[in-house]
């Protein structure tokens, strides 16, 4: 991982907005636009992808293709993003390439095309396996299809599939989450991917808090859910690598890696942000004024900003400590040893030869990693 360098993808094209989503993404309705921009959009991808591969002479390690909803692309549609990437940066021997997938936008055939055509690797949208939970998160798949399409991807011959749990949903109970795990496990993946319901400002959700429709998600059903989950996937023989993540040995997935070891990577589709040595940029959300910009010969970079060394410190300190191979202790200053003596003396981390949380540390990494860095500030 030492030399890596990624490449992302954003395909900001849904069918339906989930309730709970505030990423760049549009429906139909949402883009205004009286033709289909499928066509317009690949397009303007490919012109991006040149334009990035003459300022970056490096083949992607691995490469991404988030929303979104690619799977919406199809398998030519996908097929051609992926060549794309071929014919502009190249792509490693041996590279991880992964793409995003809704359950209900796939099929047994999608997954043998996908194969074909180059991908190694399938993240699947499950959330939940409860209808009611999934109809308060307004998702658009039907309880049982995510494990279906899993199946199907193992079938078409894909060793490393991903599902996506989200967990702490209004209405759901510890015993969905249990039945979550156990159909997400008998489908044989070897990734599961774990996040806590997040109600963020402007989603339909937050407006649903905000009048008393929905409570707000609760800190200790949070912090029990969790620990379900980290218990099951542990039984189960997947080691978790990330606060977040969880995989069976050699399932990891190398791309997040990239993010959280603070590699480089280039983003290319609307709203994708990039990481070049110290520069952080980032392109126009909008389709329309990505493709305009992209058929007038301009890269698409709506800003940009050089990190500083403090802001390049904080970050490794922010990702380094929501891995499990934690960070080498030394990357903190003197002014934060004595709150890393008190975590530790708490039991929330461990100084191994690296500096670590604890299983117990891992429910509480967001506060302990803030409280660490105030004690770094207070040194200034």
């Amino acid at each position: 991982m030492t030399d890596s360098f990624g490449l992302y993808i954003h395909v900001p094209f849904c069918a339906t907005r989930c309730g709970y989503c505030d990423f760049n993404t549009y429906t139909p309705g949402e883009l205004g636009s009286p033709r289909d921009l499928t066509g317009p959009y690949l397009d303007a991808l490919e012109r991006e992808l040149d334009k990035a591969a003459e300022k970056i002479n490096r083949p992607a390690d691995t490469i991404f293709v988030g929303g979104g909803t690619p799977s919406l692309l199809g398998g030519a549609g996908l097929t051609r993003v992926l060549n794309a990437a071929r014919n502009s940066f190249g792509i490693s021997p041996g590279a991880e390439i992964t793409t995003e997938s809704n359950p209900e936008s796939t099929s047994p055939e999608f997954f043998e095309q996908i194969k074909e055509a180059g991908f190694t690797r399938v993240s699947l949208g499950m959330q939940s396996a409860s209808s009611h939970v999934l109809q308060i998160l307004e998702r658009a798949h039907t309880p049982g299809r995510p494990f279906a399409a899993a199946k199907e991807a193992k079938a078409a011959g894909f060793d490393h599939v991903n599902l996506d749990m989200i967990y702490a949903t209004p209405t759901e109970t510890d015993d969905d989450v249990r039945r979550t795990l156990d159909l997400a496990l008998d489908t044989g993946v070897d990734h599961i991917s774990a996040y806590s319901l997040i109600v963020e400002d402007g989603t339909r959700m937050a407006r649903k808090v905000a009048k008393g429709e929905l409570p707000m998600p609760d800190q200790d059903t949070m912090a029990r859910r969790y620990e379900i989950i980290a218990g099951r996937l542990d039984d189960a023989g997947f080691g978790w690598y990330e606060v977040s993540n969880w995989a069976k040995e050699g399932g990891e997935c190398r791309h997040n890696m990239i993010y959280w070891r603070d590699k480089e990577w280039w983003g290319a589709g609307p709203g994708a942000h990039s990481h070049i040595g110290q520069q952080r940029f980032y392109n126009v959300k909008l389709p329309a004024r990505y493709i305009k910009m992209l058929g007038e010969g301009e890269l698409p970079i709506a800003d940009s900003e050089t990190l500083t060394a403090e802001e390049n410190h904080m970050e490794k300190i922010m990702l380094g400590l929501r891995l499990r191979e934690g960070i080498d202790r030394s990357l903190l200053t003197p002014a934060a040893q004595p709150a890393v003596e008190g975590f530790i003396e708490r039991g929330l981390l461990v100084d191994d030869g690296r500096l670590r949380v604890t299983n117990t540390g891992r429910l509480l990494a967001d506060g302990i990693i803030t409280d660490l860095l105030l004690a770094e500030e207070s040194e200034t």
